[in-house]
C-alpha cells in the first residue's frame, strides 16, 4: 500500500503545484493594465526528504520577471512623466494563456494518475477480500 499512497502523494504535489501556478498566471492577467506591474513567475522544484529524492514537486520561490516594462505614450495619465510616457506591465496575455493551458493541461494529467491509482488501490483490496 505504499506504492499506492507514494503514487498518489507525488500526484497530489503535481495538482498544488500547478494550483499555484494558475494563481500567479490568473494574477498576472487580472494586472495587465496596471501601470508598473511586473509579471510574477515560479519555477518547480523535486522535494527531497531526508536526502532522498521524493519524486514530489514543490514551487520555488516567486520571482518578478525582470523583462523591461511597455513604455506608454499617454500625456494625459497622472503617471506621465515629461515625455508623456509613463511605464505599463511587461504582461503578455498570449503567453499569460498559454500558461495557463499548460498548467490547466499537467493538474488534469496529475489527477488521472491520482485517480489510477486510487481505482487500482480499490480493485487490489476487491481481490484481497474475495
Amino acid at each position: 500500500m505504499t506504492d499506492f499512497s507514494n503514487a498518489m502523494s507525488v500526484a497530489a504535489s503535481g495538482m498544488k503545484a500547478q494550483a499555484s501556478r494558475l494563481r500567479h498566471v490568473s494574477e498576472n492577467i487580472a494586472n495587465t493594465d496596471t501601470p508598473g506591474y511586473q509579471r510574477k513567475v515560479i519555477s518547480f522544484e523535486e522535494e527531497v526528504a531526508q536526502g532522498m529524492r521524493s519524486g514530489a514537486v514543490v514551487t520555488g520561490p516567486m520571482r518578478l520577471d525582470q523583462t523591461e516594462l511597455t513604455r506608454i505614450y499617454d500625456p494625459a495619465n497622472p503617471l506621465a512623466d515629461a515625455s508623456g510616457h509613463y511605464d505599463g506591465s511587461n504582461v503578455n496575455l498570449l503567453v499569460e494563456i498559454a500558461d495557463a493551458r499548460e498548467a490547466q493541461r499537467s493538474y488534469e494529467a496529475n489527477l488521472k494518475m491520482f485517480d489510477q491509482v486510487r481505482q487500482m488501490s480499490s480493485a487490489l483490496m476487491d481481490l484481497l477480500r474475495n
